[in-house]
């Protein structure tokens, strides 16, 4: 009598190897920016008024932006602990619900320099601004190779004592989207608009 053959072991979950990943890794979406709070030009003095909310199309930022003394208005996530590790991707992609202004992604990375980014006043981020349809759904993608370092709106070339800068994928704590009458290049923001503000946003993804 002939034996069936031996039923094939079960395999193991998939794991993400080396620099090159081929589908896109939800970061947040929906119910999962839970936890994400406004930032707003208050803490300098300023005057603008913003808060965010989540729910189960994900987050909307709702603010009232006023120029003087201030002029942005930001939702940022909790600080990510561990830090995040996006290293087997390349870019970072935002389904929004913008209102034609132009936004900033800003990130911020776990320091790998001995403490060094900490000597930076204010703290050190890698910003990249974006334009947003008037109305509908607007789809970005920004690269990691894009993301400027930057210092309260200004951009920063090195750190103390020379040390090189260098974007860490590998170790994201913080992501934060603004509108800010600042560009990432430290000149002012071509699509900044005081006002009533409103932007969705439905997910952030990582793609290589």
């Amino acid at each position: 009598m002939d034996l069936p053959p031996p039923a094939p072991a079960p395999s193991s979950p998939a794991t993400a190897v080396g620099p090159a990943t081929s589908a896109p890794l939800v970061v947040v979406a929906g119910d999962g920016f839970a936890g994400w709070q406004s930032l707003n030009d208050t803490i300098m003095g300023g005057r603008s008024q913003g808060q965010c909310r989540s729910g189960s199309e994900g987050l909307v930022m709702e603010a009232e932006v006023i120029e003087q003394g201030g002029g942005f208005v930001s939702c940022r996530s909790p600080q990510f602990a561990p830090p995040l590790d996006l290293s087997a991707y390349g870019a970072l992609q935002l389904e929004l619900e913008g209102d034609g202004r132009r936004y900033k992604l800003a990130i911020a990375c776990a320091d790998g320099l001995a403490g060094l980014t900490e000597l930076i006043p204010g703290g050190l981020r890698w910003v990249a601004e974006f334009a947003t349809n008037a109305s509908g759904v607007s789809v970005i993608t920004i690269p990691f190779n894009r993301l400027t370092p930057s210092v309260r709106a200004k951009p920063v070339q090195g750190l103390p004592l020379g040390a090189p800068l260098r974007f860490e994928a590998g170790r994201i704590t913080r992501l934060q989207l603004l509108h800010s009458k600042f560009g990432d290049a430290g000149g002012l923001n071509p699509g900044f608009r005081p006002g009533p503000l409103r932007l969705g946003i439905r997910a952030i993804r990582a793609v290589p």
